[in-house]
C-alpha cells in the first residue's frame, strides 16, 4: 500500500523570528510537517527535517520561510511539503493614558507548501473587545461587553510584517486590549468601548474591508468569536474573499 503522506506532528522548537524593528524574537514555536517520500527515504524524514530546521531556527520570516520549505523538500527528495509553524509573538504596548509599557502576547502562524500545492498563509489570533449595541440600547445604564478574538489569514504578493496585520486587526472592535492598565487607562478603555458598539458581525465585516483594501494581500478569511459576558455560549462570524487577486 503507498502512503500519501508521512510527517511529524507539533513538535515544539526554539525559534527565532525577524520583527519589523530588525531585531529577533525567541519564541519556541510548535511544528508540523507532511511531505511525499518515495519508500525509500521515509525512515530518514525526522533527522533530515531537524537538521534544515536547525539552519533556519536563528532568522525566521514570513520572507525566509519559502526558502525552509524548499530546503526540506530538496532535502528529503519530496515530491510535496507542507509546513505549518505556530508560535505566540510578544509585542510591547503602552496604555493609552499613562503610556506604561506592557508586553501583548499573540499567536502566529506561517503556513506553506511546495511541489504539488506552493502556497504561503500568515495567520494571526488578536484578542480585542466587544461591546453590544442591543445593551447598549435597551439599558439605562452600562451595557455588557466581552473579549473577543480575531483570526485573521492573508495571502499577499508582496511582503507584509506580523505587526502590520496584528495592528490592522486591533482596529476591529470597540476598544484595543493591553496588558497593563492603570486607573486612567481602564477608565478609557471602558469609555472608549462604550462609545464603539459592535456586534460580532460588525467586527468581522471591518477587518474583511481593511483587508480587501490592502493593497498588499491578494486573498484574505476573518473568523472573530465574542465570549459572551452574559451568555453561556459565544457569538460567531466568518468571512473570506470571494476570489485571489
Amino acid at each position: 500500500m503507498n502512503l500519501k503522506t508521512v510527517g511529524i506532528k507539533d513538535i515544539r522548537f526554539p525559534v527565532k523570528i525577524r520583527e519589523k524593528s530588525g531585531s529577533l524574537q525567541d519564541t519556541v514555536a510548535s511544528i508540523t510537517l507532511q511531505v511525499n517520500l518515495p519508500r525509500s527515504q521515509r525512515e530518514t524524514c525526522v533527522p533530515a527535517f531537524l537538521e534544515v530546521l536547525a539552519a533556519y531556527q536563528n532568522d525566521i520570516s514570513p520572507k525566509i520561510f519559502p526558502n525552509l520549505l524548499k530546503e526540506v523538500r530538496q532535502s528529503l527528495q519530496a515530491e510535496s511539503a507542507h509546513l505549518e509553524m505556530t508560535f505566540p509573538y510578544f509585542i510591547e504596548k503602552q496604555a493609552p493614558v499613562t503610556q506604561t509599557p506592557g508586553l501583548m502576547e499573540y499567536t502566529c502562524r506561517f503556513t506553506g507548501g511546495v511541489g504539488q500545492h506552493e502556497d504561503f498563509i500568515l495567520s494571526i489570533w488578536v484578542p480585542t473587545t466587544t461591546l453590544c449595541p442591543c445593551s447598549k440600547e435597551i439599558s439605562d445604564y452600562g451595557a455588557h461587553n466581552q473579549r473577543a478574538e480575531v483570526n485573521l489569514n492573508v495571502k499577499f504578493k508582496n511582503f507584509i510584517w506580523v505587526e502590520d496585520l496584528i495592528s490592522l486587526a486591533e482596529k476591529s472592535g470597540s476598544c484595543e486590549l493591553f496588558s497593563l492598565l492603570k486607573r486612567p487607562d481602564e477608565k478609557y478603555v471602558t469609555e472608549t468601548a462604550y462609545e464603539n458598539p459592535m456586534f460580532v458581525e460588525d467586527a468581522v465585516r471591518k477587518v474583511a474591508q481593511a483587508a480587501d483594501n490592502h493593497p498588499d494581500i491578494t486573498w484574505f478569511s476573518v473568523r472573530v468569536e465574542s465570549f459572551e459576558s452574559i451568555h453561556k455560549h459565544s457569538a460567531y462570524a466568518y468571512v473570506k474573499s470571494d476570489t485571489m487577486r
